[in-house]
């Protein structure tokens, strides 16, 4: 079962608390490599929530900074959190360093807004649907393969969790493209009917009859969290990495394409009926 409170988690965290008491500080980066006598790579790694830390390097930060000492005993505890490993470690000769990274971020989300413009979103793929898309690629072998799926279906551990939304628009391309064949799509598209009847999570379809709209330019996922957890995230995959977009100027472009798509979009009955009628289309074939 996927751990709510990752390894990266605490590092980013510790990371932006370290940045906040160096800039209250008047501190630039150059004059703390001065007194640390670290280097500036050191520091700008620490700040981006990248290596785990040792309670001793905090405390020696939080001492030039200035930190009151109840708050540089709090971030020393944060310290030994950051040496945690994920539970996804034992896959990290499948799973890029950058989607550790996401696979974080989505157990702590208490809102998800995804926008999939191709396929079926990762959390609500069976697994014959993850295999036929993984058969697609070139550099993937089979026991690959079969640990890249063994991760998907971890992942979907977090739709479980009633105090999580979901909120998923999918482009009637995701629920007409036979992937996998007849009959797994058609097993695909019973279970994304089935799992619109969840109470926190909302699947609804963006029809072909649309026509032209803002968000087809390509898929996305706005991310929000808990008060001071993280800060609202913006995710965008590509194919050898993926972007990373938490400023108010980067998110705030994304809520307004997912709310103009939502007024797009059919309601969740009707793109029930519609998922189920594409199903009947394709067992019936």
């Amino acid at each position: 079962m996927p751990s709510e409170q990752g390894s990266t988690v605490p590092r980013r965290r510790l990371g932006r608390e370290l940045r906040r008491l160096r800039e209250a500080a008047h501190i630039t980066i150059e004059a703390a490599t001065d007194q640390l006598e670290w280097s500036r790579q050191k520091i700008w790694r620490i700040e981006r929530g990248e290596p785990a830390m040792r309670a001793l390097d905090v405390e020696a930060m939080c001492k030039i900074y200035g930190a009151p000492k109840d708050l540089t005993e709090a971030l020393k505890a944060l310290a030994k959190e950051t040496k945690a490993r994920g539970w996804y470690h034992a896959y990290g000769d499948v799973i890029p360093k950058w989607f550790e990274i996401y696979i974080d971020l989505e157990t702590t989300a208490s809102l998800q807004e995804v926008y999939n413009g191709e396929l079926v979103d990762g959390l609500l793929q069976t697994r014959s649907y993850i295999e036929a898309i993984l058969r697609t690629s070139t550099v993937h072998t089979a026991a690959d393969i079969e640990r890249i799926v063994e991760v998907r279906i971890a992942r979907q551990s977090v739709l479980g969790n009633d105090g999580k939304k979901f909120d998923f628009i999918l482009n009637e391309a995701a629920i007409r493209r036979p992937v996998g064949g007849p009959l797994a799509i058609g097993h695909q598209l019973r279970q994304l009917a089935a799992m619109s009847e969840h109470s926190n999570i909302s699947i609804r379809i963006l029809p072909f009859a649309t026509g032209a709209h803002g968000a087809m330019l390509g898929s996305f996922r706005v991310l929000d969290f808990p008060a001071d957890s993280e800060p609202d995230t913006v995710y965008i995959e590509q194919l050898t990495g993926a972007l990373y977009l938490d400023k108010a100027h980067e998110l705030e472009p994304y809520r307004d394409q997912f709310r103009n798509i939502g007024n797009l979009a059919l309601d969740q009955r009707k793109s029930r009926d519609l998922i189920l009628a594409a199903e009947k289309e394709f067992c019936s074939g």
